[in-house]
């Protein structure tokens, strides 16, 4: 599993957002590649009002800000809860 992090600058609940990723403890690393949207006016128009936004590209599935750690989990699914201390990378 992979996930796509779109974000941008000076966006206070970006920060907020990866750091609940980056402090949600996970059995194995979970590759995170973070997306600036403003380098795309495509990606502007399609996330500009709802970011952050997580992408499994797995799966294809969204999951827009605001989430809690719990929704987070959810979202990893099942193995993401098994008990451990690696974290999101």
């Amino acid at each position: 599993m992979q996930l796509t992090f779109f974000t941008t600058s000076h966006c206070e609940l970006c920060d907020l957002a990866e750091q609940l990723l980056v402090n949600t403890p996970l059995p194995h690393p979970i590759p995170v590649e973070a997306v600036d949207i403003a380098t795309s006016e495509v990606l502007v128009e399609r996330y500009g009002t709802r970011i952050p936004v997580l992408r499994r590209e797995d799966t294809g599935a969204e999951l827009g800000w605001p989430f809690t750690r719990e929704d987070l989990l959810d979202f990893l699914g099942p193995k993401a809860r098994a008990p451990s201390s690696g974290q999101l990378h």
